[in-house]
């Protein structure tokens, strides 16, 4: 099997000492990036009718820049509602987005291509016929946006956007500490961040399954991640200067001591609602036991 080694001029240094494999945890929580290439294929038809409307006179160059402008903003909508679909699913309860983008893009990219073809044969029929068969295979290729919320069934509304808001601000503080470690440059650094957000991401998931959580964790996804976003901030601009060991090994001290103080909470709160459903189901068969209903406990 391959392994990896380290080296005097290796990127994460350290001597010829040879590097620990990872382990499965390593890749718990990993995701594939919704906005890939098919989005990013989307932006080329917009330089493209760009391109070839600069040798089309003034008239036909104002409708190109039109057209590209139009399939860019398609585009750009497309990568926000590929990325707010993706979070609605990793949730257990979520809402529908609030603007379908999808949906928008796909109308503005059959409306781009309307007027790209209106540029080359004026009248209404072949633009119409072009905006609406491109709008269709948008819709076939991407599809719609989520239409309903999920998981909101018998759920106290109030708790649930209390928890929406806190789960959206830790979010906020996940993706910051991300951008501020890709300027250190330090891969180790940035590994070790990523298992951390999953342990945090754990706790997000656990208090979404149960609203009544949230008090018990405000501490921990409000204080705590932003001392831990503040952290990254000063670690990146340390390392950006000039690399220190010290300041290394201390950043990752701290990140080792918050993911276990994290992971201890999150095993807390799944033992407190196991509590809670056992205490449940003994109220239940202390009440059918005295409706004089027996069962077999076997």
């Amino acid at each position: 099997m391959a392994r990896k080694f380290g080296g005097k001029y290796s990127p994460d240094g350290g001597g010829a000492e040879v590097a620990k494999p990872r382990d499965a945890s390593s890749y718990r929580g990993a995701t594939v990036e919704p906005a890939g290439a098919r989005a990013n294929l989307m932006f080329v038809p917009a330089a493209v009718v760009l391109f070839t409307s600069l040798t089309s006179g003034a008239t036909g160059l104002a409708l190109g820049v039109v057209s590209a402008a139009v399939l860019a903003l398609s585009a750009w909508l497309l990568r926000d509602g590929l990325k707010a679909e993706a979070a609605y699913n990793t949730r257990k309860v979520a809402r529908r987005p609030g603007i379908p983008r999808k949906l928008f893009s796909s109308v503005l990219a059959g409306l781009g291509i309307a007027v790209a073809a209106y540029k080359v044969e004026a009248g209404v029929a072949a633009p119409v016929i072009f905006g609406a068969v491109t709008t269709a295979l948008h819709v076939f290729s991407f599809g719609v946006d989520p239409m309903k919320d999920k998981g909101m069934e018998g759920v106290d509304r109030l708790q649930t956007d209390r928890v929406a808001r806190v789960v959206d601000q830790a979010e906020t503080y996940l993706s910051a500490m991300s951008d501020a470690i890709r300027r250190a440059g330090d891969r180790t650094a940035e590994a070790r961040l990523e298992r951390f957000q999953v342990s945090v991401r754990d706790m997000l998931r656990t208090v979404e399954d149960d609203p009544r959580d949230l008090t018990a964790t405000r501490k921990y996804l409000g204080v705590y991640l932003m001392g831990a976003r503040d952290a990254t901030v000063k670690f990146a601009d340390i390392q950006a200067r000039s690399p220190d060991p010290k300041a290394k090994a201390n950043y990752l001290e701290l990140l080792g001591d918050l993911e276990a103080n994290f992971e201890a909470k999150t095993k807390t709160l799944l033992a407190d609602n196991n509590s809670d459903l056992e205490i449940e189901i003994e109220v239940l068969r202390d009440r059918l036991a005295r409706e004089g209903i027996r069962y077999d406990t076997t």
